[in-house]
């Protein structure tokens, strides 16, 4: 994220990276394999449903603060830092990306709560706090699990 983005802008670039991540948890739900699968397949599909709601909490904030949330797929894959993958992965591999991920989305967050607060949106920079907290367990958990 670059300085002048705007509020709005920082919130379509995570609503565009959560929908890439979305689709990305979703796929290795279905393609996880190996002696994880139980625990992975589980996790994945909790991931992938916790960033559909996180999609829409992020579009209708936005809504709320005057803002149009993007709603395309091409949308999706223009705005979005998180990048698709169409590769087959081990089950370290696919923790592995999710870690990458999250610590991106997580960078962006940081960068996003200080737009917030130049206007001033102290309910936007919250949310963003508390993705932040979220997303932290998910990466200590999940780099945890690699450690093994």
């Amino acid at each position: 994220m670059t300085q002048t983005m705007t509020l709005e802008q920082v919130m379509n670039q995570q609503i565009a990276n959560w929908n890439v991540l979305y689709t990305k948890l979703h796929r290795f739900h279905w393609y996880v394999k190996g002696p994880h699968f139980f625990t992975l397949h589980a996790k994945f599909e909790e991931l992938y449903e916790e960033a559909a709601g996180t999609i829409d909490e992020l579009a209708e904030r936005l809504l709320i603060t005057g803002g149009m949330p993007i709603s395309t797929l091409k949308e999706y894959i223009q705005y979005a830092l998180i990048e698709e993958t169409s590769e087959n992965l081990s089950a370290e591999e696919m923790v592995q990306t999710i870690v990458n991920d999250f610590s991106q989305i997580i960078s962006e967050l940081k960068s996003g709560k200080e737009a917030a607060q130049q206007v001033n949106d102290e309910v936007t920079g919250d949310m963003f706090t508390e993705l932040i907290e979220k997303i932290s367990k998910h990466n200590w958990m999940l780099t945890s699990f690699l450690q093994a």
